[in-house]
Parts: C-alpha cells; structure tokens; sequence
C-alpha cells in the first residue's frame, strides 16, 4: 500500500508514518516498490512476523540501559525486580503474537458484529 493509503485508513500522520516505515524497512520487515504501483509491502509472510520483532525495531528493549542503573535501596531492588519480570512477561507475550494472529483476531471480532435481519 502506499503511504497516503495508510496515513488515510489509520488515522496517521504522512511524515510520523514515513519515518516508522524507514524503520520497518531498515529492520527487513517491510520493503518499498518504486513505480506507479509502488509502495510498502510485508518483507516476509504474515505468520514470520512477531509483534516482538515490530516493537523492538520501533520502541526498542534496552536491558542494559537498566542494569548499568542499580537502585541503591531495598526498595529500588524490588520495583527493578518487578519491572524486569513484567517486561519478560511482555517480551513473551509479544515474542507469541503475529502479525497473521492479529489478522485473524480482527476477523473473528468481525464476525460477531455482523447483524443478521429477518
């Protein structure tokens, strides 16, 4: 799809989207067409893509950054042992996702809103 395309249907700004594009590209996720017909296109199969993969290469998980800031007291030590086990928690989470599992969610969601009159 081209850019406008999606910046229209969700609601994105063009410039914010390009640059989240570039990043996808960058990373091998999404890959760019040139021409009349151009635009962004998955780089691999819906089903090969994690939503670990896409909020990693977006938001990035800087563990380092945590451990070279060791809190000094007991209670700093325990909100950092809690925040490390949530973010393992995501990290699995998101590591057991997707792209195709969205796909289908979405469409199951679909499905039970369709009315049916008589």
């Amino acid at each position: 799809m081209q850019i406008r395309q999606i910046a229209a249907q969700q609601n994105i700004p063009d410039r914010y989207l390009e640059q989240l594009l570039a990043t996808l590209r960058r990373a091998g996720l999404v890959r760019s067409q040139r021409g009349a017909r151009g635009g962004y296109l998955l780089a691999r199969d819906p089903w090969k893509i994690t939503l670990y993969d896409i909020v990693s290469c977006i938001e990035g998980f800087d563990t380092q950054a945590d451990t070279e800031k060791q809190p000094s007291t007991a209670e700093g030590l325990v909100i950092s042992d809690v925040w490390q086990e949530v973010r393992q928690a995501a990290e699995t989470v998101l590591q057991k996702c997707t792209l195709q599992d969205l796909l289908e969610r979405r469409n199951a969601r679909q499905q039970l809103d369709i009315m049916y009159y008589i």
